[in-house]
């Protein structure tokens, strides 16, 4: 498989390293789409929801070339936690979600066991021109 050093990755040691993939995706670090992605689980299913996320649908968008940060869990709602997800540009953005629920692995294990998890979910879809900014 070819090396994709220009693609979204999981963090090392803080630092994003680029994964191998089949598809190169060029990403911008500076300017991109980003997902801020609220999450409330069933009561008590975080944990599980949580372990099957990280383990199994945070690797699928890291080899189809989507970033993901987080997650963050809330300190006020158990059952609840935000991440970010984020896309080279606009017009990527419809062909890798495309990509993703549309694959084997979606379709056939993670949309069974994900989905009747989940309360209820939030997505706002930002352009972030300079990376994530800083905190002032």
């Amino acid at each position: 498989m070819p090396s994709c050093p220009n693609n979204f990755s999981r963090r090392q040691h803080g630092v994003f390293q680029p994964p191998s993939c089949s598809i190169p995706i060029t990403m911008q670090t500076l300017r991109m789409i980003i997902e801020m992605r609220t999450y409330k689980i069933k009561p008590g299913l975080r944990t599980e929801f949580l372990e099957i996320f990280e383990s199994r649908s945070v690797p699928e968008h890291q080899k189809i070339g989507m970033k993901i940060l987080g997650p963050f869990l809330s300190v006020e709602d158990a059952d609840s936690f935000f991440f970010m997800r984020a896309f080279p540009d606009l017009e990527s953005r419809d062909p890798l979600k495309a990509q993703f629920y549309e694959g084997k692995l979606w379709k056939e294990e993670l949309e069974q066991k994900l989905m009747p998890m989940i309360e209820k979910y939030d997505v706002v879809v930002v352009e972030a021109k300079d990376g994530l900014g800083q905190w002032r």
